[in-house]
């Protein structure tokens, strides 16, 4: 994944987490839509793997 997807995400995740989903929407959106095929499975496993940098809940904590 390059370098810049990855910030992308990581943006939009810390957005996410303090309640701007439009603002993280319109950072993500632009990167995902131009992924090709093999970056885009890069994406969705990233955000498979990290669902909690979204949430802000820590894995550990539930049941």
């Amino acid at each position: 994944m390059r370098p810049s997807t990855l910030r992308a995400l990581k943006r939009a995740a810390e957005l996410t987490r303090q309640n701007r989903l439009t603002e993280a929407v319109l950072i993500a959106e632009p990167v995902i839509l131009a992924a090709d095929e093999y970056e885009g499975d890069e994406i969705l496993h990233w955000l498979a793997e990290h669902v909690t940098d979204f949430t802000g809940e820590d894995p550990k904590e539930t049941p």
